[in-house]
């Protein structure tokens, strides 16, 4: 179990690189089908998956808690959308309320059912 943690945080420069783009994929998709929740432009989404991958990151590492939607029921799902509020606060060209970022936690829960962003070995 400890091995198995110390090789996820060993992440290459190509997998870190692949995740960022299945991320880009993912927020593009859910922005494009969520109401009150957009993207305008290719910077902006780039510059999100990077926010919601730190901010994700952070929380993770320093409460060992995984904000994934589905992750830890409600409250992982309430996380999640708090995550995406946030980065539509920080990141210029991302617009989301409250309730977009609802809906966007929940698209993007659906999505990572069907495109995971991370391995679940």
């Amino acid at each position: 179990m400890v091995e198995k943690k110390r090789e996820e945080n060993n992440i290459s420069l190509g997998g870190m690189l692949i995740r960022v783009l299945v991320s880009m994929l993912v927020l593009a998709v859910a922005a494009f089908f969520t109401p009150h929740f957009s993207i305008t432009g290719f910077v902006p989404l780039f510059m999100a998956a990077v926010a919601i991958g730190v901010i994700d990151y952070l929380i993770e590492r320093f409460t060992g808690f995984d904000a994934s939607p589905f992750g830890r029921g409600i409250t992982g799902f309430v996380v999640s959308a708090l995550i995406i509020y946030l980065t539509g606060m920080l990141v210029k060209g991302v617009t989301v309320s409250l309730f977009g970022s609802i809906l966007a936690a929940l698209a993007i829960g659906i999505i990572n059912m069907i495109i995971p962003g991370r391995s679940t070995l």
